[in-house]
This record gives structure tokens, sequence and C-alpha cells, in this order.
């Protein structure tokens, strides 16, 4: 841990995490505090240490000063102002020098397609929250550069994805202080967004299933925080909504300890993912009590910190706990972590809201065990009240449109299945966990990459994929029954004679290697304190065994996958069954199971039976769930 101090515990007003809203003043200031080492002349840019972006040096750069200013900008606003002078000397220095073309460390423009057009949108955000303090108190001159700089972004190209959000809010903050705009151009990209949701609250980032984050720290945070700029009531309400509907579900993604489920992109930006919680509650449109909200979000930081974040020098680095580049994408810089300043949108709350000021209130998990379907992404989460962990069955989200064909899929999206307590391992080839693969004697593995959703519902989901192996095509049907914390896996494999069938469980990660143990049907592996991850065949496979990997996981540095696996596919069509578990309880008892031809029935441990019949035609998917006589 950090040199971070922090005010002693309240168990009184917040028994599940004992922070506080000086909790989370003090983790901000501690990150300010750390970035200012590291600030060229005059505050213009921060250039932290660590791997360049795509971008180059000048352009991270600029982000540094852009996503810990949207930081700065909350503490601010959130206290009226009252905070050491030399804070808003620092960003009014850099916001003056960066946009002086003639200073050696002025910002670059905002062109076509470039990252600057991201970092705008925080300076935008920031501007608007700080004005009476920091805009409005520069001089006209300055408040003209600004302007311009901040107006290179009218009739700029974006990808077509979340960034045209960013052109909304700035437009919006150049509209407010009398700079260029086009309000078509505002509006524009609202509207393109409306092509993106695809109800219950979710929205893909783009076109396609990109199903992730964003969702909440982009697609929600931006026209909620524009419409609160604009005063535009009605589309407030519009959007509102859509975030009840959303937080609703959104809520069950954080496990007891506060670990959110390690699924996605960009998940250097760590607690980020409390963002629409707090959204939520700034614009009256949370559906969760304020003790919720605040315990969720507390849970969410505090897991963080106690695992090193921010590190020794009170640096937010590239990686989930420790620096870890598999992680990133090749935009991530050293200031990109930075986004993670989006988590403290609850500081703009005063002390005296009931977020603050009401006592933690139970989030689901701490209550009782959990089973949600979420259905316009194709998700089935269940968490387990006894050990605290959150299990996410993936069976729509793929980023399908963005995949390139010929490369490795993206295991932040197309595993089965994704944990709070787990995540994937990662590499030049893609790790054995969470898939579900038919291997050619060749050593071809067939791979999905475009994710057919069939079914989402109570406890139940499925899917379909399709690939083509030198030998013959194959196709994959798979249904997830999940049953407190086990997940039963059933597979219709269409595949070429003579194949493997493999199906992975969870990678358990951790600083010494795992405990690996087999059997005939079963494989497990152990860390050390405790979580386990189980497979065992039920019905096709031949034997089981435990991958290991090093330097592979965001979870620790060896990691080891426990898999089934049938050695001879008979050709044709035939179907295979597995029990995925991952725990820190004790582990549950396998399932009695009957195959007869398509139709699957499972006798499962909680005394339920479910039927499960898979056909080649996806509309023949159906699951039916009786109590046990």
């Amino acid at each position: 841990m950090s040199s971070l101090r922090l005010p002693p515990a309240d168990t009184d007003l917040s028994a599940y995490t004992g922070w506080t809203r000086a909790h989370w003043e003090a983790v901000a200031d501690h990150l300010l505090a750390a970035v200012v080492p590291y600030a060229t002349d005059d505050f213009a840019q921060y250039r932290m240490p660590g791997r360049e972006s795509r971008s180059g040096p000048v352009s991270d750069g600029l982000e540094g000063y852009a996503r810990t200013f949207l930081l700065a900008a909350f503490r601010i606003a959130g206290a009226g102002g009252a905070v050491p002078p030399a804070l808003l000397e620092r960003y009014a220095r850099g916001l003056v020098a960066g946009t002086d073309p003639a200073h050696p460390y002025a910002w670059p423009p905002l062109t076509d397609m470039s990252q600057p057009l991201v970092e705008a949108a925080s300076i935008a955000l920031a501007l608007h929250e700080t004005r009476p303090w920091l805009y409005d108190r520069l001089s006209p001159a300055e408040q003209e550069r600004v302007v311009l700089w901040l107006a290179g972004f009218v009739g700029r190209r974006t990808p077509d994805n979340n960034w045209v959000l960013f052109r909304v809010v700035v437009e919006q903050f150049l509209a407010e202080v009398g700079g260029p705009y086009k309000l078509d151009e505002i509006t524009g990209g609202l509207e393109r967004i409306e092509e993106w949701y695809v109800g219950d609250g979710w929205y893909s980032d783009g076109a396609g299933k990109n199903f992730d984050y964003y969702a909440g720290w982009a697609l929600h945070l931006y026209p909620l925080l524009w419409a609160r700029m604009a005063g535009d009531d009605a589309r407030l309400e519009r959007y509102g909504e859509r975030l009840r509907a959303f937080l609703g579900q959104y809520q069950h993604l954080f496990a007891a300890d506060g670990g959110p489920v390690h699924q996605g992109r960009s998940l250097t930006y760590r607690f980020a993912t409390v963002a629409p919680l707090w959204l939520g509650a700034l614009t009256g449109s949370s559906p969760l009590p304020p003790g919720r909200t605040r315990r969720i979000a507390s849970g969410v930081l505090r897991h963080f910190v106690e695992r090193g974040v921010p590190d020794e020098r009170g640096l937010l680095t590239l990686g989930w706990y420790d620096t870890f580049l598999p992680v990133t994408q090749s935009y991530s810089g050293p200031g990109s972590p930075y986004w993670a300043s989006k988590a403290f949108l609850g500081l703009l709350l005063p002390p005296e809201h009931p977020v603050w000021t009401d006592a933690e209130a139970p989030a689901p998990i701490d209550l009782a065990d959990q089973a949600v379907a979420m259905r316009p992404p194709g998700w089935l989460l269940h968490a387990t009240r006894e050990d605290g962990v959150v299990r996410l069955i993936n069976h729509g989200s793929d980023r399908d449109r963005i995949q390139d064909p010929s490369g490795v899929p993206d295991p932040h999206y197309l595993k089965l299945a994704y944990t709070s307590h787990t995540g994937p391992d990662l590499g030049e080839t893609l790790g054995i966990d969470g898939e579900v693969v038919v291997v050619a004697p060749d050593g071809a593995v067939s791979r999905r990459r475009r994710i057919e959703p069939l079914a989402t519902q109570d406890r139940f989901a499925a899917s379909a994929y399709r690939d083509d192996l030198p030998a013959g095509p194959v196709h994959v049907v798979t249904a997830s029954v999940v049953d407190g914390a086990a997940e039963v896996r059933i597979h219709r494999v269409t595949a070429p004679a003579g194949h493997q069938v493999r199906d992975g469980g969870h990678a358990i990660a951790g600083e010494e290697p795992p405990t690996a143990r087999s059997g005939e049907l079963w494989a497990s592996a152990r860390r050390a304190d405790g979580l386990v991850s189980v497979v065992r065949g039920l019905h096709g496979y031949t034997r089981a065994g435990v991958a290991a990997a090093a330097g592979a996981n965001a979870f620790g540095r060896h990691s080891a996958t426990p898999y089934v696996l049938a050695d001879a596919h008979p050709g044709g069509t035939a179907v295979y069954v597995s029990l995925i578990l991952l725990t820190g309880a004790d582990e549950a008892r396998p399932p009695e199971v009957r195959v007869d031809g398509d139709q699957v029935t499972l006798d499962l441990p909680s005394g339920d039976s479910a039927t499960v019949r898979l056909t080649e035609t996806p509309t023949c998917v159906r699951v039916n769930f009786a109590a046990a006589r």
C-alpha cells in the first residue's frame, strides 16, 4: 500500500465498509498530490511514468492533465471552492499554458479521430463544474484561448461509438461560454446513441454486441451530465429512466469485498466502475437506497486501496492491482488510468446529502444468493452470499463488429464466464479458461468469435457459435444452468470425428502457484486463501487436467485452470455436460444428469430439477425448472 493516510473507520455510519466522505476526499487528495512531480513546466501536461500509448508522449501528457483535472474538478466543486489555493492554481496555470500554441508543452490540436478529442471532454466537464473558481477568473484573452482550443472539436470526425458523446459535452460547454458550436452536432451525437440502446437500461458501445462497463461510465454518464449542463428536463427524464433500469441490474456486478466483475476493455480504469452509481444519486435517477449506493461504491474503492492501488508512489498504473500491461489496450498510456477520476463524481453531492449521511444499507449480495438474468447483453449472473463471489456467464457480448477475424479473439469479451475474483489468462494465445472448444488432431482450435444469443432467463442462458476447422465446420450450442455457486454447462457439439472437445473452468491466480489436483473426471485449482476452481465432467468427457501459466493473469503471477476433455468426438453431433464451480465456501455436490438424445435432465443440489433441450434450431432451446418432490 502507498503512503495514503485515511481517516479512522466509522463503523456506526458505514457498517459494511467503514468508509465515509472523508475517506473519498483523502484518496482524491492523495491522487492529486502524487502526480505533481510529473508535471511539465506550468503544469500544462502530466507525464507519468509507464508505457507510452500509440498516440505518443504529447497526447499522453495532455491525457494526464485532463483526467486528473476531472478529479480536481469534483474535489473543488464538491467543496464549494474551499480547497488549498495551490490546487486551483495548478490547473489554472496548466489550462493557460496548454492552450498557448507558443508554450513548449502546448496541447496538441483537436484533429479527426485523435485521442485529444477524448481529453477535451474531460476538460469541458471539469471547466463546467469549476467555472466560478477557475474559468470565470481567467482574463478575457486566456478564456479566448481556451475556447479556441476546444472549438477545434467542431466538425471533427470521431469513431462511431461512445466518442460521439465527447463532442456533445464539449460543444455544450462552448455554447455556455459563447463559443462556436453546432446544435446539430450536439443533437446528432445524442440521436446516434438511440440506435445503440437495446432496452432495460443497456447500451451497446456502438453497433454490434459491445457490452461492457462503457455502458455505465460513458453511455449513461455523458448524456445525463449533458442534460444537467443544458438544463434539458425532458432528456434528463428519459436518460434517468434508463439509468434506473440499468442500476437495478448493475448493482449486482460487485462482490461483497468490492471487487468488480473482471470483463470488458479499459479495465485499468478500475474504480471508474462506480461512476453510474453516483450518477444515479446526482441526477435523482437511482432505484437504490442512498446507503446502498455508498456501500457499493465505497466497497469498490476500498477494495483497490487494500490491494495496493494507488502504488507506493501514489500513482495509478497500467494494470488491475499491480502493473499488468496485458489488461490494457494500444490506446492506453500512463495517464489513461486516471479515467478512474469518474469514480469521484459523488463528491459533487453535498456532505449533507443522504448518500453521505444515511447509514450504509446492504448490497443484494449481503442479503442472499442472487441469480439475475440480464437479457439485452445476454448475461446471466449468479452470486453467493457465503463467499461473496459474483460470476457472470456470457451468452451475448462479443464485440462482433470490431473483432479481427484473423486474430486471436478478445479474451475480455468472448469467454463463457467472468467473475469478481478471477480474470482470464492473457497472452499471445487465448487461455483455456472459460471456453468450450473443438481441437483438431493438428492442434487447430475452434474459436467463439461471434456469439449467437439464444435465450436468457431465470437461472438459464444459451448461445451458439460456428467456426471452420481444416477437417470441416464446427457448431457448438451451449446452455448454462446455475444453482447457487455452480454452473452446469450443456454443450451440443457438431464436429468432425476424432476431434477433441475441451471445456475450461475459471483461472485461479495468485502470487504463489495454486494447488492443482485432478482425478479421472474432475480437476481443481486452489489459491492460498481458499478460493477454489473446480470442473467435473458429468457426461461425454473422458479425462481432466489442470493447465498452469505464469505472468498471464491480472490477479497474480501464477495461474491455473482446471478443464475436462473428450478425447475423440464420434463425428456428427454429441452432447457434453460439465459442472463449473468457483467458490470460497464448501464445494457443491454434483447434480444427477440424465441424457436422452438432445434432452438433458438435471437434479440439482438445491432440490430443483431442470430439463434442457438443445437442437440445431435456436428456437428449440428450452428449459424448465420444477421443485423436486
